[in-house]
């Protein structure tokens, strides 16, 4: 499963994905990866990986940090500022787009692929 969030600075992406990780059973303290590019997390049987792509400079950074050999059809990939990884990042099943309101955000989700579907099906 990947999903792709968009949104402005401060718009809530992290923040999404830290509810997502406590929906899960998921106590720590979820950091934003803007810093290490990638943070990862084992939880309720399964490998999450959350990636902010915000400090990417190109799409050839993606592929010469590795993060093609995660993708394996096992794992969740959640990441911010997808954009900024071109062609070379997987395609997303489901795109969360966030943005800000003068009282509060807006979030529209779209399915891109049969799993992302059935996933928003079961939302």
């Amino acid at each position: 499963m990947v999903i792709h969030l968009h949104g402005d600075l401060g718009a809530g992406k992290t923040t999404l994905v830290r509810g997502i990780l406590n929906s899960l059973g998921y106590s720590n303290r979820v950091k934003s990866p803007t810093y290490t590019l990638v943070e990862p997390y084992h939880i309720a049987g399964l490998d999450l990986l959350h990636f902010d792509l915000y400090r990417l400079n190109n799409e050839r950074e993606w592929e010469s940090a590795g993060f093609r050999d995660e993708y394996d059809g096992e794992k969740i990939f959640i990441i911010e500022w997808a954009r900024k990884g071109g062609s070379s990042i997987p395609q997303a099943d489901v795109e969360i787009n966030i943005e800000i309101l003068p009282t509060g955000r807006k979030a529209e989700l779209h399915a891109n692929t049969f799993m992302g579907e059935k996933c928003l099906e079961r939302l």
